[in-house]
């Protein structure tokens, strides 16, 4: 149910399956910033067909992402995707040579992956609830303290 959601990022290679979690607006802004990515590069495709399958279960989090980091690898062709985990205060800039490091998700997409996940990450963001035309925060179906009323109660 919205607002009960937790959202993860899921790579799979070969065999394994790796899990992260990372807040809503994480995924919002990733998805945000690998479409300005793939427009700079000049590369926006055509995704995949639609991906609305589920997650690969048991679903066994990792690790909980604190930071991301996102690059162009011009070789490839891909877009480069880091997950650092939360408290990693020495993370790696994208693309470092740091895959030794235990909190580090990294994945590369190629320009139809990305946008294919571009897709999805909308379509998940936008099935939560609605925002707050005040302050942004979402609303809850019983109601909504906004900071920026005071404590006024708003009834959806």
């Amino acid at each position: 149910m919205p607002g009960e959601r937790t959202f993860f990022l899921q790579a799979t290679g070969g065999d394994s399956v790796t899990s992260v979690s990372l807040e809503k607006a994480q995924v919002a802004l990733l998805a945000d910033r690998l479409e300005a990515l793939l427009t700079e590069a000049g590369v926006m495709a055509e995704p995949f067909a639609d991906d609305n399958d589920p997650l690969t279960v048991p679903l066994d989090e990792e690790f909980r992402v604190g930071t991301l980091g996102i690059a162009w690898l011009p070789e490839p062709g891909a877009v480069l995707v880091e997950a650092h985990a939360i408290g990693d205060d020495e993370a790696a800039e994208p693309g470092e040579d740091d895959t030794g490091a235990p909190d580090t998700l990294r994945v590369t997409l190629s320009p139809a992956a990305a946008t294919a996940f571009i897709r999805r990450a909308r379509a998940l963001v936008s099935a939560g609830r609605p925002p707050c035309p005040f302050c942004v925060q979402p609303l809850d179906p019983a109601g909504h303290v906004c900071p920026r009323s005071n404590g006024y109660r708003r009834r959806p």
